[in-house]
């Protein structure tokens, strides 16, 4: 199902300031050879994450799901002085990848890759977050939101990706493990007394989570 206009998407990408060169060079690169490009968060939604890093100037984020780093790159202009960006990636291929991009970028040092599963890695980096990223494997979205939400500072913000999930999460019934499991993680957030959120249709849809 398509649930963004692609004329429209790429009116905002259009007036939107452009990536920067790294950036532009990540996209076309994994445009080209990765057959999960479409993973990609892309020139709109990584000016997303980019302004709204800057405007919380986090100490410490934690991303789940590197992919190829675009995100992460696209995070860490926000960062306070000093701050650091942990970010956690299962796949040894897309973890040598991004840390190749992490080299080329002026957030080098701030970027902190950890290769493996981020269910049993993330509980012994012993950090409390300002902002969480979360982008990994759909079926696993409670579990990953219900291990860092006590991580999370008070305030802080939860950002999670693919949350229409291509559209699948408005199909009656629901068909797909992960359609299935996107939609008990957004109702499960929906009735999450500690939080307030907002779902919007950005990309495939992007949910912002603000712990009370």
């Amino acid at each position: 199902m398509e649930i963004i206009n692609p004329k429209a998407e790429s009116y905002c990408q259009r007036l939107s300031t452009p990536s920067d060169q790294l950036l532009q060079e990540i996209e076309t690169y994994t445009l080209q050879h990765h057959p999960h490009a479409r993973m990609l968060s892309g020139p709109v939604q990584g000016k997303l994450l980019e302004m709204f890093s800057t405007m919380i100037r986090p100490q410490r984020i934690l991303e789940i799901g590197t992919f190829v780093g675009y995100s992460a790159l696209c995070l860490a202009k926000g960062l306070a002085a000093g701050g650091k960006l942990h970010t956690v990636e299962i796949r040894k291929e897309d973890a040598a990848l991004s840390r190749k991009h992490f080299s080329k970028s002026l957030y080098d040092k701030q970027i902190i890759l950890h290769e493996g599963d981020a269910l049993t890695l993330v509980g012994d980096l012993r950090e409390t977050w300002d902002l969480i990223f979360l982008d990994a494997d759909k079926v696993n979205y409670i579990n990953y939101y219900e291990l860092t939400l006590p991580l999370l500072r008070k305030g802080g913000f939860m950002l999670a990706d693919n949350v229409l999930f291509h559209g699948e999460v408005l199909e009656d019934p629901l068909k797909g493990k992960n359609a299935k499991a996107i939609h008990a993680f957004n109702q499960h957030v929906a009735d999450d007394n500690r939080t307030e959120q907002v779902l919007i249709t950005v990309r495939d849809g992007l949910l912002f989570i603000q712990k009370k």
